[in-house]
């Protein structure tokens, strides 16, 4: 009997479908050479973040001459002052311990903290707002806790704060450095001189800190609103004025063109005194400075920026009038020029030079265009021919007879009047354009009495 037989259960085989399906084969790594099976065992093959020994030192195997033992040993500390006693274990070759100072005191980093003595302090160092011996007591426990004025501002007796207690120990140092030295130029370069601490920006900073941590997501929503608002006014505002600015030229020059050619012309008006240039003949229109000026606004709420990406910005800003054609024939200008399109050396003079040599190519390509146009409209003046140009009315090459349409006679060949049909309708609300044709009368049959 099995347990199915004591359950109760059929002795029914699975089906087919539910056999057990072969699993993929995992594929086995390697165990690397020098390194025992347990190690690879317990890190997976994986190495430490950090190299306990050196790769070479892996397939070294040691002397046979040489007889390794570990020991129970004290060892002292230089880095502690009060001499303490401990115990670790160590590795000892033949019987001889190592010696030297222990490995980890290395790690053991501590500030250099500016001595002064009572001459100093009376002649360099007085304030009414310290006395001597909170000075002694600051400078005691900075050298204690190793400048870390968290745990100084809370050990410190007298209420005072964080930032009083940074000013008056950089100050001191600073004092100390300078009064020490043979010329001022020979610690000009120290970090305590070279950036004296600043009190009121730092109080300035932790508050502006914490009222940004403090704010709650309505706030920071509405501050968002408010730059983005300030923005658009600031883009606005640049627009409009340099709109103001490069009107009042092309004014002028527009006042100045239509005087000479009044002068030129007379009293003769061409037939294509009507006809417009094109826009981009012109110099760069009000909406490529409201671009740039819109782009440097963008560029200065960035505050930080490539300045490779600042020159990619202003070029499309630039360009942003021209067509792609004309963008490709500025590229290729600036390349027989033997000029590259980015700039290999990206300084603020050079991305300067190459913005105002694109748009020079620019005016160039723009110039050019419009002397064509002229050539081409002078041209045309010389030979007394009529070029027809968008919005010109074209005149009929027909006579007036040829206008008119054919209406046949009325009376029929036996003198009789024809009625005309009714116009057909070639399509929707549409008369037909052909004359009608003359109905004619059947003729009668001939009766007995007519004989």
């Amino acid at each position: 009997m099995d347990a199915k037989d004591i359950l109760g259960l059929s002795k029914n085989q699975l089906p087919i479908a539910q056999e057990k399906k072969s699993r993929p084969q995992k594929e086995t790594q390697r165990k690397p050479d020098g390194v025992s099976r347990e190690v690879y065992a317990l890190t997976g093959g994986l190495a430490p973040l950090m190299p306990s020994i050196d790769a070479s030192q892996l397939k070294k195997r040691p002397p046979s001459d040489e007889k390794i033992t570990w020991q129970w040993l004290h060892f002292t500390n230089s880095a502690r002052k009060d001499n303490l006693h401990l115990f670790h274990w160590v590795r000892v070759v033949n019987g001889v311990p190592p010696t030297g100072d222990y490995s980890f005191a290395k790690c053991n980093k501590s500030v250099d903290v500016v001595k002064y003595t009572d001459e100093e302090y009376e002649k360099y160092l007085t304030d009414p707002m310290w006395t001597k011996e909170e000075t002694d007591q600051l400078f005691d426990l900075c050298e204690r806790f190793d400048l870390r004025f968290i745990v100084i501002a809370d050990r410190f007796p007298s209420s005072r704060t964080m930032e009083e207690l940074k000013d008056r120990y950089y100050s001191v140092s600073r004092a100390i450095l300078i009064a020490r030295a043979s010329s001022p130029g020979d610690v000009s370069v120290h970090p305590l001189v070279k950036e004296p601490y600043n009190v009121s920006q730092e109080t300035e900073r932790k508050r502006a800190l914490s009222m940004v941590l403090s704010q709650t997501k309505q706030q920071e929503r509405k501050d968002a609103e408010v730059l983005a608002e300030a923005k658009r006014i600031a883009e606005a505002r640049m627009a409009a004025r340099a709109a103001e600015e490069h009107a009042l030229p092309v004014a002028s020059q527009m006042g100045l063109e239509s005087s000479q050619k009044a002068v030129v012309h007379g009293d003769t008006v061409s037939p294509s005194a009507n006809v417009q240039l094109p826009s981009t003949a012109f110099a760069p229109s009000t909406s490529v400075m409201a671009d740039s000026a819109s782009t440097l606004a963008s560029l200065r709420m960035l505050r930080v920026y490539l300045r490779t990406y600042a020159l990619e910005q202003m070029v499309q800003a630039a360009s942003s009038s021209a067509g792609l054609r004309t963008i490709k024939r500025v590229e290729q200008t600036l390349q027989d020029l033997g000029v590259n399109l980015k700039p290999k050396v990206p300084t603020k003079a050079v991305c300067a030079e190459h913005l105002e040599l694109r748009k020079e190519i620019l005016t160039l390509l723009n110039l050019q265009k419009q002397l064509q146009y002229k050539e081409a409209e002078g041209s045309s003046y010389r030979e007394g021919s009529y070029i027809d140009m968008p919005g010109t009315p074209k005149r009929s090459l027909r006579g007036e007879n040829q206008d008119r349409t054919f209406v046949p006679d009325t009376m029929s060949f036996g003198g009789d009047r024809v009625v005309k049909r009714d116009q057909k309708r070639k399509g929707p609300g549409r008369l037909s354009e052909a004359p009608s044709s003359p109905a004619h009368k059947r003729p009668r049959k001939l009766k007995a009495s007519d004989m």
